[in-house]
């Protein structure tokens, strides 16, 4: 199998599954698609409940609570069937939370609903160019994602490292053109990484993994689609911007 630039979906990870997951069912992409659904809609639950019930509390049990989960999905993949529900209500908690601050903030409430439309736009375009071939997974290309994954993982620890000191370089509030551009290149880079997700996830399903990792897979591409809202809504936001 090849690698994701996903650091979720990674060869390391479903090869210690299948060494320790006992199923002589294996894994389909349609069932990782079925999963993928049901991990969407506990995020959409999680996320209008925090929407509804606006709380500084619930976005940090949200934020924290999804970290810890996701990180213990990421260690041990084979507790994904119970892991991976956890983490989805959990990041719908903050997702719901944090969107409700941005479009209060912005004063763009429409860019919500624009980011999700968007947002399941965008899967449904990628799998639509993945699944005819139209875009097909090459090395090159799985070359150029993941080394424009890598300098915006750098990007951002640098805008935090600089954000203490105030000398943020790239922030919500900036509506340049600079702003909006960079952030269609990461919007880019993240429909992109969905690809690679697909690619991955539709190998290992031909190597066949374990039956129980549809559920990982679901969780992996659940990271790149929660990464892909958030730039959708910071772009919106910049261009709605009251």
């Amino acid at each position: 199998m090849r690698e994701s630039s996903n650091p979720i979906l990674n060869t390391k990870a479903f090869n210690k599954a299948a060494a320790t997951l006992n199923d002589n069912q294996v894994m389909t992409v349609g069932g990782t698609i079925q999963k993928t659904f049901i991990l969407t809609a506990l995020v959409f639950a999680g996320a209008l409940y925090s929407w509804a019930n606006p709380s500084t509390v619930l976005l940090l049990v949200g934020a924290i609570g999804a970290l810890v989960v996701g990180l213990i999905t990421a260690f041990k993949p084979t507790s994904a069937p119970v892991t991976a529900p956890v983490f989805s209500v959990l990041q719908g908690l903050f997702l719901g939370g944090i969107s409700l601050i941005i479009s209060q903030q912005t004063g763009s409430g429409n860019s919500v609903i624009q980011a999700i439309t968007l947002t399941i736009g965008v899967l449904f375009l990628m799998l639509f160019l993945y699944s005819s071939g139209i875009i097909k997974v090459t090395e090159k290309l799985r070359m150029g994602v993941v080394a424009a994954t890598g300098a915006i993982a750098l990007m951002y620890v640098m805008n935090f490292v600089m954000s203490f000191f105030g000398a943020a370089f790239f922030t919500l509030a900036d509506t340049s053109m600079m702003a909006i551009g960079i952030n269609l290149v990461i919007v880019g880079v993240a429909a992109f990484n969905l690809l690679l997700d697909f690619d991955f996830i539709d190998k290992a399903a031909a190597a066949r993994a374990p039956k129980a990792m549809e559920w990982y897979g679901a969780f992996g591409l659940m990271v790149t689609l929660v990464w892909l809202y958030i730039e959708l809504l910071k772009l919106l936001s910049r261009l709605n911007r009251d």
